[in-house]
């Protein structure tokens, strides 16, 4: 995953764009894994973790109807977590995680593994939903993979043919 992370992080710094984390399940995981790259600083602006509703609502101006029509872990709460993510920071490209990491199921009837990551960038969003296996901590680990792929996957890589 490191090499994922400083991989991101060269890209994203050679288009001179700069991100920011909105994250639930995870608790700060993704930054954490993100900072471990030297040099990081030049990229991530930081992130808000949201795990209570109650923090979604205040810190990424996520609606509490949204919350109630469709829970916590849904893909019109990682879209709005992200949205707010990208206003509360002033980063280029914000990504949002919620989901239920286990070990059982949340209110709303969402299973263990049940992931929407978020993605804000250039006046879109877009969402993903995943359904993870494993136990929390694999979980989480792998939410956090997945969301850096998700950033990667703005920037395809180009193949050079000789």
């Amino acid at each position: 995953m490191l090499n994922e992370a400083a991989e991101l992080l060269e890209t994203l710094k050679a288009s001179g764009k700069t991100l920011a984390s909105g994250e639930s399940l995870t608790a700060g995981l993704f930054g954490a894994r993100i900072c471990e790259v030297p040099g990081a600083s030049a990229v991530y602006l930081g992130g808000v973790i949201s795990y209570h509703p109650s923090v979604k609502e205040k810190l990424l101006n996520v609606k509490e109807s949204t919350i109630n029509r469709y829970s916590v872990v849904s893909s019109e709460v990682a879209a709005e977590m992200a949205i707010g993510c990208q206003r509360a920071t002033g980063a280029d490209i914000a990504i949002s995680c919620t989901g239920n990491a286990g070990p059982s199921v949340e209110p709303g009837g969402k299973p263990v593994g049940c992931v929407f990551l978020g993605l804000a960038y250039g006046g879109n969003v877009w969402t993903v939903p995943l359904q993870l296996s494993g136990d929390r901590n694999e979980i989480r680990e792998k939410t956090v993979l997945a969301m850096i792929r998700f950033i990667a996957s703005l920037f395809p890589k180009t193949e050079v043919r000789g």
